[in-house]
């Protein structure tokens, strides 16, 4: 730990004797009786509060030792929570792995309870002390020296042996402190120092000096020396100043009256933090350090103003904003919400009231030079000069939030801070509001739209909302919470005013075209108002037991509390029933359900939708009693009938933020109570008009006029997948709720049709509803099913003529929803399969499912259910043969293997279809198929449509085709000579490889035509001459392609292959030889080789070698 500067010298005077026991006086136990506090100690604890030392010094000419005693007695700090404060972050068990035991002020008080601290003096305003470490498996015992220096019940230093380097306190400072704080008659206490040594004469001094040095001579002899020769030398610096310092005598009248607070390590904490960027846990410890900062503002402690300074100076330091800016990228989410939090702290600290005009000149000064700095974050990401000027106390009326728009310059996280600094709190009317609960006006009769106090007598505050729900959250960052209540209470009361004169309005005009929208929505808004107003009034009702003092605060320290909510009656302001508790509902409810535009920017928002969540999640944790179902009634009318006011109501502009969120919560919270009014609220919220391409003509819902408002910025809803997510649950949650109810599933039904745009929600909505619907363990819905069903269909016809990965997944969805419902929706869908199905879906996976034997069990149909089905698929199959015979052929031919016409009029398909729309690959595929289904002749035809389709050159000796034509020839050559004979010449046509033609020629050679038969039938019959047709043709093709393939290949030969090359000579010579003058024509062809090939010596020789 740091020192801090040491206050100047000074003279005290002399003081009587001390008497220790004359310790603080507390309320006596049944039984026993004290004596009221003596007034000096009253006098003197109060003078110990707020005076420095000095100054009583020169308000007096002479004090009396007992005065100045009890004043050093009373000037030590006596509030725990301050050491606390100053010791440790505020942990809770949410945080996890985080041992409460290992906090600095938790070890403090160990060691203080385990007797470690020890030799404790307090002389004058400075106290000392050891503190032993006990021994552990890793460390011997220590003994660490404490020093602590104070004035005006605030520790103003701190040194400690053990060398502990932490923004805050280590455990043996707390230790030493809690030891004055709890056993202050244990405490030896002392006059300064000075006032000691001014008592004593020449030679108790110099014996006083020299057996310190003695004591101390390694460490002080230097400095003693140094010492002496500077006052023995009548023109030092030393001799120049009267007196001299005393670090015991108090602080003088300039010194700061501030707790000790080690910047350098402040700075150096909040530097490494930022380095981590993110990891290591270094953003939860950023949001302890501003947590920090607003305890320290609550206690209104000025290091608060002073820490934050410390912080935002390393965050406008942290190198990543200028990388950031120069490659045009968004920082990221988290380090974006710590720069909302820095600003909306500053926001809290201009604002304080009782703040001097000084320090908030320093402020101002301070933001504008952060704020003019080029890396400075903007408000809203790269959108920030959308919303009007924090200090335009706007109109809440028909013209609210009608600001000038005009173009400004971007605003940064300390914008508002800057203008916060125009604000004030000398309005009168302000002032009667936040300091006194009986301020009404019951004779005022005033019903404009600015009154100062509504029918009722009760104040109301106009203001700019954000702005006057910053000036509550100062009221409570400061330490103000009651009256930070009051204005809340007079704001809320001001909103629901407005909202009843805006129902009103909108009643008188309904008719009219309103040009009405808010530019600036409350959730979502930099300055939270909505939930400040709600965590306000929340605080009011919180049920804790922190009534019992301190001594609890320390026993739960970082321990996490299950908070209970109870109405707290308010007997001001509010009418009869109510509470604070039906207040903070209230006032949320009104602020989730404006209606607002959607901020430009990712992260403003994502900002809406992360607040209105979190928003609504505090409200989930009240329990709804009676009272709060008759507000959430109350608030679900005005939001119906609320006009352009509500994003509810009737009109709602094409892009203003979406209700589906919100509504779902009105929904569950309604349903047990109001069922009709929750299924208009959830139906009313399901629209999502920035979907919409067009607007109809008279369409009152989407008015044209907005359009000159707010330009068109589809598609740049950023968050536009989790709204259609955030749309698909609230359609989830009704459906799930409408199950066994006709009418209402029609209903969810028809509004998920007309409103959800995007076919993998439905698909979703279609799952959920069909899982709803087949419990385990109960029949099944059928009018939920048919619900599943009809989005089921609607999905297929969405993503008919579109890509989607998960279109096979989802018909195969489909197959198995319609199998549920029965045999009529399977028939359906076969029937009308050309909205729905591509034809190679309908035949591969519609079709061969519904003739499965699965589905016939599943069904339990009878053998007319089973026909019908079949004959649908038939036609089906059929259907889609002729739509596409490439993909459907096979399929078709398959389904109708068991009806002899239907599977002649499939086979008539591919043969129609064979000589222009099919490959050699599906030919030969359905030849294959024949084969196997025991029509030769059929395969055989296929087989020789297919050749004409195929072209095989020379090096295609790997091609995938080459088994399909080895068994397209070994098919005719089972068949018969003449099968044989008219597909050679096919082959020899398509086929330009050797080695491919060499082996379909060996195998004809080695059994006669038709031996052996499809069946294993043996055939008498000679084997058939290579000197005839038509093997003859088919020998001279071989050799043909050998020499060509021959010459083909030396073009481009390399070493490397021309043993290769020799094995395929040698192949060659083989199919040469079977030629009757075969001998002499490979002579021929070899020699011929050599003449033209002489170049290629080493090659010439390997072929000699080899062949001659």
């Amino acid at each position: 730990m740091a020192d801090r500067g040491q206050p100047p010298a000074k003279r005290l005077c002399c003081r009587p004797g001390f008497n220790p026991s004359k310790t603080p006086l507390r309320a006596a136990p049944a039984g026993k009786t004290y004596k009221p506090e003596s007034l000096l100690d009253i006098s003197a604890r109060k003078v110990a509060e707020k005076w420095p030392f000095q100054q009583v010094e020169e308000r007096f000419t002479r004090i009396p030792e007992p005065v100045q005693r009890r004043i050093v007695y009373w000037s030590f700090p006596r509030n725990e929570r301050e050491i606390c404060m100053y010791s440790s972050f505020n942990y809770s068990a949410e945080d996890g792995g985080d041992d409460e035991s290992r906090l600095p002020f938790k070890r403090g008080i160990a060691l203080l309870e385990s007797g470690c601290v020890d030799n404790v003096l307090q002389v004058g305003f400075h106290l000392s002390g050891t503190v032993t470490e006990p021994a552990t498996q890793s460390e011997p015992e220590t003994v660490c020296n404490v020093a602590i220096s104070f004035d005006r019940c605030k520790i103003t230093s701190v040194t400690c042996g053990c060398g502990n380097k932490d923004i805050f306190y280590c455990a043996h400072v707390v230790a030493l402190s809690l030891y004055r704080i709890r056993k202050p008659d244990k405490v030896k206490l002392h006059l300064p120092i000075s006032e000691t040594l001014f008592q004593m004469n020449r030679d108790q001094l110099q014996k006083f000096v020299q057996y310190l040095i003695t004591v101390h001579h390694t460490e002080v002899l230097p400095t003693a020396q140094k010492l002496a020769d500077e006052i023995l030398s009548l023109n030092s610096e030393i001799n120049q100043v009267h007196g001299a310092p005393d670090p015991t005598a108090g602080a003088s009248i300039d010194d700061e009256n501030c707790w000790h607070l080690d910047e350098e390590q402040v700075q150096e904490q909040v530097k490494l933090f930022l380095s981590q960027g993110g990891y290591h846990g270094s953003g939860k410890q950023l949001n302890l350090l501003f947590a920090k900062v607003r305890e320290m503002l609550k206690m209104r402690d000025l290091n608060g103003a002073r820490m934050l300074t410390l912080i935002t100076e390393q965050f406008m330091a942290d190198p990543r904003l200028s990388l950031w800016r120069q490659q045009g990228t968004a920082m990221t989410d988290k380090y974006r919400q710590l720069w909302d939090e820095l600003g909306a702290l500053w926001m809290c600290i201009v604002l304080n009231p009782h703040c001097k005009p000084e320090q908030k000149t320093g402020w101002l000064k301070q933001l504008k030079k952060w704020n003019c700095v080029d890396v400075c974050p903007w408000e809203d990401g790269n959108h920030g000069n959308e919303l009007p000027n924090l200090t335009n106390a706007l109109p809440q009326g028909a013209n609210a939030n009608q600001a000038d728009t005009a173009s400004r310059p971007h605003r940064t996280v300390f914008t508002r801070a800057i203008e916060a600094c125009d604000l004030h709190w000398q309005d009168s009317h302000l002032q009667h509001i936040i300091s006194s609960d009986l301020y009404t006006n019951y004779c005022y009769h005033g019903d404009s739209e600015n009154s100062l106090f509504d029918s009722h007598g009760w104040p109301l505050w106009h203001e700019h909302v954000p702005t006057a729900c910053a000036r509550v959250d100062a009221l409570r960052s400061h330490g103000y919470p009651r009256e930070a209540l009051r204005l809340a209470i007079a704001i809320v009361n001001t909103l629901r005013r407005q909202q009843q004169k805006q129902l009103e309005m909108f009643q008188a005009q309904r008719k009219g075209i309103t040009t009405i929208t808010n530019l600036e929505g409350w959730v979502g808004h930099p300055l939270d108002p909505i939930g400040c107003l709600f965590s306000t009034l929340m605080d009011t009702c919180r049920v804790d037991d922190d009534n019992s003092g301190y001594s609890e605060f320390t026993e739960t320290l970082g321990q996490l509390k299950l908070l209970e909510y109870q109405h707290v009656p308010a007997h001001k302001f509010l009418e009869d029933g109510e509470s604070y508790l039906t207040l903070a509902v209230e006032i949320a409810l009104i602020g989730l359900g404006q209606q607002r535009i959607m901020p430009d920017g990712l992260y403003a928002q994502e900002k809406v939708c992360r607040n209105e969540e979190q928003l609504i999640a505090k409200l989930q944790e009240i329990e709804l009693d009676d009272m709060l179902v008759k507000i959430f009634r109350k608030q679900a009318v005005f939001l119906l009938e609320g006009g352009p006011y509500s994003g509810l109501g009737e009109i709602i502009y094409r892009e203003s933020v979406p209700m589906h969120t919100f509504a779902k919560y009105l929904f569950t919270s309604l349903l047990p109570h109001d069922a009709e009014l929750a299924y208009k609220i959830a139906l009313r919220a399901m629209r999502l008009p920035v979907l919409e391409s067009t607007v109809p003509t008279g369409d009152v819902s989407r008015p044209h006029h907005i359009a000159s408002v707010v330009p068109n910025r589809y598609p740049r809803w950023f968050t536009l997948s989790h709204i259609e997510s955030q749309q698909c649950e609230l359609a989830s949650t009704m459906l799930t709720a409408a199950k066994g109810d006709v009418m209402r599933l029609e209903t969810v039904l028809e509004s998920i049709q007309k409103n959800i745009h995007s076919s993998s929600h439905i698909f979703k909505l279609a799952q959920d509803a069909f899982k709803i619907a087949t419990p385990m363990d109960s029949l099944p819905d059928i009018t939920l099913l048919k619900v599943s069903l009809e989005l089921g269909l609607q999905v297929m016809r969405m993503t008919l003529s579109t890509l989607n990965w998960r279109r096979r997944e989802m018909v195969r969805w489909l197959v198995t929803c319609a199998t549920e419902v029965g045999v009529y929706a399977l028939d359906s869908i076969m029937q009308s399969w050309f909205t729905l199905f591509t034809p190679t879906e309908a035949t591969s996976i519609v079709a061969t499912t519904v003739m499965s034997h699965s589905t016939v069990v599943r069904l339990n149909l009878d053998y007319n259910q089973r026909e019908k089905l079949a004959s649908s698929a038939r036609t089906l199959a059929l259907q889609c043969a002729m739509k596409d015979p490439q993909n459907c052929a096979l399929s078709a031919l398959t389904l109708c293997e068991k009806d002899h016409i239907a599977f002649e009029t499939a086979y008539q398909i591919v043969l129609d279809a064979a000589t222009t729309g099919m490959s050699y690959t599906q030919l030969f595929t359905i030849a294959r198929y024949m084969e196997h289904r025991g029509y030769p002749m059929r395969a055989y035809k296929l087989a020789t449509l297919a050749m004409t389709h195929l072209n095989l050159g020379y090096n295609q000796d790997t091609h995938p085709a080459i088994n399909d034509v080895l068994w397209a020839c070994a098919l005719s050559h089972s068949l018969g000579k003449n099968e044989l004979a008219a597909i050679i010449p096919l082959v020899v046509k398509s086929v330009q490889c050797a080695t491919v033609l060499s082996d379909i020629l060996r195998r004809c050679t080695l059994t006669t035509p038709g031996m052996v038969g499809l069946h294993g039938r043996r055939n008498s019959g000679k084997l058939m001459s290579l000197d005839k047709a038509p093997l003859r043709q088919l020998l001279d093709a071989t050799i043909g392609a050998y020499i060509n393939t021959t010459h083909s290949r030396l073009t481009h030969i390399s070493p490397r292959h021309y043993s290769e090359f020799i094995e395929f000579l040698s192949k060659a010579r083989e199919t040469f030889l079977m030629a009757h003058d075969g001998h002499i024509q490979f002579t021929q062809f070899i020699d011929n080789l050599k003449q033209i090939y002489k170049g290629k010596k080493k090659l010439m020789m390997l072929v000699r070698e080899r062949f001659g």
